[in-house]
């Protein structure tokens, strides 16, 4: 990056929020973190798609997601801020890329816990037929919306039970997904190699899908920057979590997809209909294993619907404090900032009324605008930390206490790789249309952003 670059300082200030998150919750956070309700819930679609492949596709889309971690960690300890890629995309591009980054993401994080919302309802009304669902949602979100606008050691509380409930799960079930492979489970045959023999089912076509469905499913690991700026050590806290995402991602994700697609014939209707996880214990015959872990996929929308209030109140407050949006989403009150929490549980409640509402427009309209925005948020990441490194090396070499690896080349890499990524969504007709839709509100955002900050330097 040449000399004369100018990198900016955002004003936030982050010292009047709480600290009262321990290395313990920021610890089990980032390692639960990994195990979402996208890999619970939305791996069957891919499974269904890409065939035993998946492993494939899950392996390629873990490698960029482990490069744009190692970069959000490296750019996070060196500036701890609870507007993580928002604040760093502010400094290192300019307030308009701060703005588009953070307010999308926020949008997406809002509607993701309305989503969580009706996804756990919907598991509870299997159970209790007859309740309704919209009450079930409403009931998690005035839980959560309580236990986050109270103190932030309450939201590290609840995931790290959470996150503990989640890690032991998935451990015990590759544990027996593993026993049963190798033939030494009681009650239970080798599957052997048979439902792997047709590993490409679907052809090329069949692994792009399987593979955007992956790329998604790893969202929401960004939550773990967020949280650290209010743990007690943010850079100790970054450093840790980002150096454990290899084996994490490694051992979650790609472990348990090769399990399933052993243990599972790819196209079982089970898979798509139960979940692929709850299909993998049916067919080593546990009783009462596959209700478990539909307890297990309810504890994975609750923890997810409790961090995305927690990651978009805290991503909304950085904003404004950054002079950024309305001023009332930054009032803060014994550390915590509460109207930024109510404002963003109400917009995740109002996407659920819109799924009763408006299903056949307005929901799908919504769901497809937030489609790519995540990658979206990783180019930001990619581009800050490009261009940041080349500072710190020069100006503040004691901050980086993470490094990205092999700097730049892998960040280039990770760049191509989502620049692939965008051009494989713009060939299935799917995903394409929230190609468009997630174009043009970031579109919107971005000249939004930067007209704001040319009529704020015009002011100065």
């Amino acid at each position: 990056m040449p000399s004369s670059t100018t990198v900016r300082t955002p004003q936030e200030p982050d010292a009047s929020l709480s600290h009262g998150l321990k290395q313990r919750h920021l610890s089990m956070i980032a390692l639960g973190g990994v195990i979402g309700a996208g890999l619970f819930v939305g791996s069957g679609a891919g499974i269904a798609a890409a065939g035993p492949s998946i492993v494939v596709a899950y392996a390629l889309s873990g490698l960029l997601v482990m490069l744009v971690m190692r970069m959000l960690g490296e750019m996070s300890a060196a500036y701890p801020s609870s507007g993580s890629f928002s604040a760093h995309a502010e400094r290192a591009i300019g307030p308009w890329a701060g703005f588009t980054a953070g307010w999308s993401f926020w949008v997406l994080l809002c509607t993701a816990v309305g989503l969580e919302g009706i996804g756990a309802a919907k598991i509870v009304t299997d159970w209790l037929p007859g309740t309704p669902e919209w009450a079930w949602v409403a009931l998690f979100m005035v839980v959560f919306c309580t236990t986050n606008l109270a103190a932030v050691k309450n939201f590290g509380e609840f995931e790290f039970w959470f996150a503990a409930l989640k890690v032991g799960a998935i451990s015990l079930f590759l544990v027996l997904g593993v026993l049963a492979i190798a033939g030494v489970l009681p009650g239970t045959d080798s599957p052997g190699t048979g439902n792997l023999s047709d590993f490409l089912p679907n052809g090329s076509e069949g692994l792009v899908i399987g593979l955007l469905a992956s790329v998604f499913a790893y969202g929401g690991l960004e939550t773990v920057t967020i949280a650290a700026a209010e743990s007690e050590n943010p850079v100790r806290g970054v450093a840790s979590a980002v150096r454990t995402a290899m084996w994490r991602i490694a051992l979650f994700y790609i472990g348990s997809m090769a399990v399933i697609v052993t243990l599972v014939p790819w196209d079982s209707a089970a898979v798509v209909e139960k979940g692929p996880y709850v299909a993998a214990l049916d067919e080593l015959g546990i009783p009462g294993a596959g209700q478990l872990m539909n307890v297990v996929v309810l504890v994975a929308l609750l923890s997810a619907m409790n961090a995305n209030i927690y990651g978009s109140s805290r991503i909304a407050y950085s904003l404004v404090a950054r002079g950024q949006g309305p001023k009332a989403l930054g009032r803060v009150s014994d550390g915590v900032p509460r109207i930024a929490v109510l404002a963003s549980c109400v917009f995740g409640f109002v996407c659920v009324v819109l799924s009763y509402w408006r299903p056949d427009d307005v929901f799908p309209w919504l769901l497809n605008m937030i489609g790519a925005v995540i990658l979206v948020v990783w180019t930001f990441i990619a581009v800050s930390q490009l261009r940041l490194r080349s500072t710190l090396d020069r100006e503040l070499p004691e901050k980086l206490v993470v490094r990205m690896w092999a700097f730049p080349v892998l960040t280039w890499v990770a760049l191509a790789g989502m620049a692939g990524i965008f051009v494989l969504m713009a060939r299935e007709p799917d995903t394409r249309v929230q190609l468009y839709w997630t174009g043009a509100m970031t579109v919107a955002l971005a000249a939004f952003g930067y007209a704001w900050q040319r009529g704020k330097a015009a002011k100065a």
